[in-house]
């Protein structure tokens, strides 16, 4: 985006920051990075069954970062700002990426974490513009956070 953000884009940017501050959705952000590693949607549902305290916090960070990014989507945040800033929600994607496609399948709901997918698809397309090799050292960090996470278990 060659333009600078206005002062509304900017107000909103804040207030979704601050809600990143929640201490219920900081918990379950914690939760989500420390434990969510699934490569199958079953997997998926074994670390993080509906109903459990685990299940509500994968859906608090997935529809955290679904509704930010529907924000984003429909050019209510800058482009620039909010991928300068925000690169969390690729770190959500990479995890749910594999057993995104199950999931929507076996929910029915062909738009589950859409908004994140759009988001982390043309910042993908940014970073490699503004951060060469950003992507590719986003992945091997979760990469090694997983293998940690498996030689503790």
């Amino acid at each position: 985006m060659a333009t600078k953000p206005t002062h509304e884009q900017a107000q909103l940017h804040l207030q979704i920051y601050e809600e990143r501050r929640e201490p219920r959705l900081r918990q379950a952000r914690d939760w989500f990075f420390a434990n969510c590693f699934a490569d199958t949607l079953d997997e998926a549902m074994r670390i993080a069954p509906p109903g459990t305290e685990a299940g509500t916090n994968l859906m608090m960070v997935i529809g955290y970062w679904d509704q930010a990014c529907a924000l984003l989507n429909y050019g209510l945040l800058h482009d620039d700002l909010f991928f300068e800033t925000s690169g969390e929600f690729f770190g959500v994607w990479n995890r749910i990426k594999p057993t995104i496609q199950e999931g929507r399948k076996r929910f029915s709901n062909k738009l589950f974490a859409a908004h994140i997918e759009k988001a982390a698809d043309r910042f993908e397309t940014w970073a490699e513009n503004n951060s060469p090799g950003l992507i590719a050292s986003m992945r091997q960090m979760d990469q090694q956070m997983r293998s940690q996470t498996k030689k503790a278990a």
